[in-house]
This record gives C-alpha cells, sequence and structure tokens, in this order.
C-alpha cells in the first residue's frame, strides 16, 4: 500500500481519536487484537495521563487528567494489515504522520511524553520458577512460569486444573514467586 521500508521493529505512533474516546479507542483495540491475533505485531497502548491534586473544600483530591485529548500513543509493528486494523476502529480518525504515512516517534519525543521506551521491569522470577497467581480468572492458583516476553512485560504461566495442566499469559503484576 503506502508503507515503505517497514521496520520489523515495534516503534510508537500517536493515533488521533474523538475527544473522550480514547478510553473506547483503546479498549476496541485492545479486543480486536485478541480476536485477530495480532498480539504479535500490538505492544504499548498508552493514553498518556497526568496526575492532579486538586484542594476541594480543604481536601486534597486526586485525578488523572489526560494530557493530550484526543490522542493515543501505540507502540507497535506498522504492516498494511496492523494500519488497517487501527484506522478502522471506531473513533480513531487517523494516524499523526504527513499526508496518508504514519510517522514514528524518535527517542527524544517518547522520552519527552513520559514514554520510557527502555525500561524493563525487573521480575524476581525465573523460567520454571513457582508462582501464585494475584489477580484475574486465576487467582489464588499456583503455577510455574514457562516463558518470560519482556517486550510485551508478559509471563506465559503453566496451571494444574481439574487434573490438566494450561497455559495462561499474564501481566507481570499478577503473579508473585513462590518461595
Amino acid at each position: 500500500m503506502f508503507i515503505e521500508g517497514v521496520s520489523s521493529e515495534p516503534l510508537w505512533y500517536v493515533v488521533h481519536t474523538y475527544s473522550g474516546y480514547e478510553n473506547k479507542v483503546k479498549a476496541s483495540l485492545e479486543r480486536v487484537i485478541e480476536n485477530r491475533g495480532m498480539q504479535d505485531y500490538f505492544f504499548e497502548i498508552v493514553i498518556p495521563m497526568l496526575e492532579e491534586v486538586e484542594i476541594k473544600e480543604g481536601r486534597e483530591k486526586s485525578a488523572l487528567k489526560k494530557i493530550f485529548p484526543g490522542y493515543i500513543l501505540l507502540k507497535m509493528i506498522m504492516t498494511d494489515d496492523t494500519w488497517y486494523v487501527v484506522r478502522n476502529i471506531r473513533g480513531v480518525t487517523g494516524f499523526v504522520g504527513l499526508g496518508n504515512k504514519p510517522t514514528p516517534l524518535t527517542e527524544q519525543e517518547i522520552a519527552a511524553l513520559g514514554v520510557d521506551a527502555t525500561a524493563k521491569a525487573v521480575v524476581d522470577y525465573e523460567i520454571n520458577d513457582s508462582v501464585r497467581i494475584l489477580s484475574g480468572p486465576l487467582e489464588n492458583f499456583t503455577g510455574v512460569v514457562e516463558s518470560i516476553n519482556p517486550e510485551k512485560a508478559q509471563v506465559k504461566v503453566k496451571v494444574s486444573m481439574f487434573g490438566r495442566e494450561i497455559s495462561a499469559e499474564l501481566e507481570y503484576s499478577q503473579i508473585q514467586r513462590i518461595f
């Protein structure tokens, strides 16, 4: 289509949405990615937020405010298919870029937005460690770490359920190592 020199590396892009639709776009995009099995192309969806503290009637109240209403940040591998998926989400008006060509953000721009592209979460478990699941449908189950995907900040855990072993992909924060 229009994408020249497609990189196999995930890059950050800015997606323009209708103002107030950022959360709906993020949820819809996550659902479509899951349904189409495109998890290998999409890595992170961020709505840039800033915590604001207000003092009202003598009480401090903390609230999250969108830094850029009408925009979301998306870390993805750009292909014709991924471009099509994003463009056809209800509430998306397009990518930020020149003409029809999405322009990826530079590392300096990402850092200025407060998104640390190089930061990796440090986990205290390794492959074959026993872990307890802290949240989600498998909460309070125990399992064994099969693989760790630092790019997506996910862990694949093997859980024994009703005499069968199943694999579940979980976020880093959803599990805790059993000592």
